[in-house]
């Protein structure tokens, strides 16, 4: 099957990651090239020219997953906070302002789950924590807030995929407070005594 008139390699390669995420959200890493290169409208040789091996097409699915993570962190930073904490904040922001498409959160997180299976990006998604942790470690926040601000992002980012998402005022209430505890100083301190 040649290559679609008009598409570009990105826009090839583009429609060969969304429909290799499909394939293997459903039917795991199992799933045969071929299958997938049909989705995306290209032949089997066109995805192989593009991804020469399937480790190398999920490899590129996980690193998109972290690098699209990554860069709405760090687009939700506030140019104007140099408090400590900047850097978590914008993590928490990040987390759970990105809950309103339930399908699409689920989505996401069934296709990291199918991924992770895969020992390479296992190792892939571990450096990427152990990234988060040295960051978010040097933003400033004693660690006991930092763990516990985390956490709770964390936990509310993967709510949909057991169907127990937050509706939208508890879900503010949650961030209110998450971003809160980020910024009390004097709160810090009362738990450093403790």
């Amino acid at each position: 099957m040649p290559r679609k008139a008009g598409r570009s390699p990105e826009d090839t390669r583009r429609a060969l990651m969304t429909a290799a995420a499909a394939a293997i959200r459903t039917g795991g890493l199992s799933v045969p090239l071929g299958g997938i290169a049909t989705a995306a409208g290209v032949s089997k040789g066109g995805l192989l020219y593009h991804f020469p091996t399937k480790d190398s097409l999920v490899l590129a699915l996980a690193q998109e997953s972290v690098d699209t993570f990554r860069a709405e962190v760090l687009a939700a930073v506030d140019p104007d906070d140099t408090a400590p904490g900047r850097l978590c904040r914008a993590y928490v922001r990040a987390c759970l302002d990105t809950l309103d498409d339930d399908q699409a959160v689920r989505n996401n997180l069934a296709l990291v789950a199918q991924l992770l299976t895969d020992p390479a990006v296992a190792d892939l998604l571990a450096a990427d924590a152990r990234r988060w942790n040295a960051d978010l470690a040097a933003d400033g926040l004693p660690r006991p807030i930092l763990d516990l601000v985390v956490a709770a992002a964390d936990g509310a980012s993967v709510a949909p995929i057991w169907a127990a998402t937050l509706q939208p005022g508890p879900l503010v209430g949650l961030r209110r407070v998450l971003l809160a505890l980020t910024s009390d100083e004097a709160l810090w301190e009362r738990l450093g005594s403790a």
